[in-house]
């Protein structure tokens, strides 16, 4: 006897939580081939919009905490990606319509990348900032700090998870937290991956996971004045010049698209702010 068929239905990840979209919409994610596979939350402007207010909420804790303890939470989920990666490596195959290998292949750069930009955590600010010379006597010291919330718009078409990773990374680690639209037509890895975020140590609201249109979700972003920073890297495809022009607007910082997933420390300065101290010398 054969079993019924009991579709599942992927949430969004709001602020730790799992919630559906506010709107009640869902919509249908299938195979390469055509094949139903599940239902997907059809995000809104309001659930948006939540995402941003939970990503701030949770900016003042992650950004405070010590970029030591950071790379220990970020090579936890190194961990808990390494453990789960069967799953992805089959939801990748469904979804992208790829082979066994090619798809373990993305999962393991996935992971080789994640642990990359982890290892820059307790790193990057040597290397960003600068002990200035100056004609007194008094230190000059220029330090990253993190622009703030981050909104993203992940890869589209393939490399729904390594894409996922490249966006989400090199914006957490200098102690950003982000809003991030997953890929809309594979977001079953984006989904798995939240639910790696929610049990590790990662503080609820440091990353929140939108699924549904880049395209009706974007523009909300794009405007928000509590959004500090745009990352367009997934956004070639859409007609992307209005949503920059709506980050002007609040003079919120704008990555543009791009094609290159690979790791950088450029990606990671791309999120933070120098901020420069004058201190003066002791007399003693």
């Amino acid at each position: 006897m054969s079993r019924l068929q009991i579709p599942k239905t992927y949430k969004q990840f709001i602020g730790g939580a799992f919630p559906r979209s506010e709107s009640g919409r869902t919509y249908r994610v299938t195979s390469a081939e055509g094949e139903f596979v599940a239902n997907a939350a059809q995000s809104s402007r309001k659930d948006a919009r939540d995402a941003v207010t939970a990503a701030r909420s949770a900016f003042a804790g992650w950004s405070g905490a010590t970029s030591y303890n950071r790379v220990q939470v970020l090579y936890r989920i190194a961990e808990m990606l390494e453990g789960r990666r069967a799953q992805f490596i089959d939801e990748i195959r469904a979804l992208e319509g790829v082979s066994a290998a090619s798809a373990a292949a993305q999962v393991d750069r996935a992971i080789d990348l994640w642990v990359w930009y982890a290892g820059w955590a307790d790193k990057y600010a040597q290397v960003l900032g600068s002990a200035n010379p100056v004609a007194g006597p008094y230190f000059n010291l220029s330090v990253p700090e993190p622009t703030g919330v981050v909104a993203q718009i992940a890869p589209q078409g393939s490399d729904s998870l390594r894409g996922l990773v490249a966006v989400i990374a090199p914006a957490i680690v200098s102690g950003n937290t982000v809003v991030v639209i997953a890929q809309e037509s594979a977001p079953l890895p984006a989904i798995s991956f939240a639910e790696v975020i929610a049990t590790s140590d990662v503080p609820g609201g440091v990353v929140n996971i939108l699924t549904g249109s880049p395209a009706e979700l974007g523009p909300w972003l794009a405007s928000h004045a509590d959004v500090d920073a745009l990352d367009l890297t997934g956004a070639g495809s859409l007609d992307w010049v209005p949503l920059e022009e709506a980050a002007a607007e609040t003079i919120t910082r704008v990555v543009r698209p791009t094609d290159d997933l690979d790791g950088s420390l450029q990606k990671i300065a791309a999120f933070t702010e120098t901020k420069t101290v004058w201190h003066t010398k002791s007399l003693i």
